[in-house]
């Protein structure tokens, strides 16, 4: 290892100022020093922080785009079949209050960054499913309550009736807690009842499933809050079933999708009387 140590040294001494500068915003002065200048690979505190660091930044970066697939998938089908607008629905207000609680806690933004990420794409698939359900002018009004929540929530509203606390926004996130693992049994529900999976993106789940998975230990290694560990514990149970029902109902049609299906055929089989017809009957009158 001393051999290695001494070829990697002359490189991490010599790393330009803003490579540097992000490597001690990251990891810290005394963790920046054991693992990347001195090359300590006994230092298992930090090695843990660098793995949580490097999963966080993963996890924020994949979340930019988690659900892109989904947002396409709506547009290309302008339908909302499979989608529930309840579980969007309760996880976008979920999310819109852990990112307040995260950004006024100050906490390190690689424990919670997808959270806006993933905010801003849900509120894009929430007003869609409303729009192509026929419901624009509830799409038009929800975006309006959501502007409001917004402001009240990140203390913007102070000295006004919408003013909100930081003991308040505690109490908030426990039930944002709750609220977001229960936003995931709508759209459970709703897959079992069509039997397929409809619109719903494959790689928006699985990424969840991962992401989720991932945040239960940079929490542990980052953020000393129960509440936020909870959620992600639970959350993940969750994706887990969302997964599961994603591989057993991967080729299956949903039975919206069979009944219109069977409804075309018979359609399509039901014999029309022809002119030829007609005229046979008035020959025979």
């Amino acid at each position: 290892m001393d051999s290695v140590r001494s070829l990697i040294q002359p490189v991490t001494h010599n790393l330009p100022a803003p490579i540097r500068d992000i490597g001690v915003g990251l990891l810290g002065d005394t963790c920046y020093k054991a693992l990347i200048l001195d090359v300590d690979e006994t230092n298992v505190d930090c090695i843990k922080l660098a793995v949580s660091k490097g999963l966080g930044v993963g996890i924020v970066a994949a979340s930019a785009v988690v659900k892109v697939p989904q947002i396409l998938n709506l547009v290309r089908s302008r339908s909302a079949a499979g989608v529930s607008f309840l579980s969007y629905l309760l996880e976008t207000t979920s999310y819109l209050v852990s990112l307040a609680y995260n950004v006024r806690n100050s906490f390190p933004f690689s424990t919670y960054g997808e959270t806006a990420f993933i905010l801003v794409q849900n509120i894009a698939i929430t007003l869609l499913v409303l729009h192509y359900s026929g419901r624009g002018a509830v799409a038009a009004l929800l975006a309006g309550v959501l502007a409001v929540a917004a402001t009240a929530l990140f203390g913007l509203a102070e000295g006004t009736a919408l003013s909100i606390d930081a003991t308040q926004l505690g109490y908030l996130q426990a039930g944002a807690g709750a609220l977001g693992v229960a936003s995931k049994i709508p759209q459970i529900v709703a897959i079992w009842q069509e039997g397929g999976t409809g619109q719903l993106s494959a790689f928006t789940v699985f990424n969840y499933l991962a992401g989720s998975l991932s945040r239960i230990f940079t929490t542990l290694q980052e953020v000393d809050d129960k509440l936020i560990l909870y959620s992600f514990v639970a959350g993940f149970a969750l994706n887990a079933v969302l997964a599961a029902q994603m591989v057993y109902y991967w080729n299956a049609p949903s039975k919206a999708g069979v009944k219109t299906a069977g409804s075309t055929s018979s359609a399509s089989a039901t014999p029309t009387p022809s002119k030829n017809n007609k005229g046979n009957k008035s020959s025979k009158k």
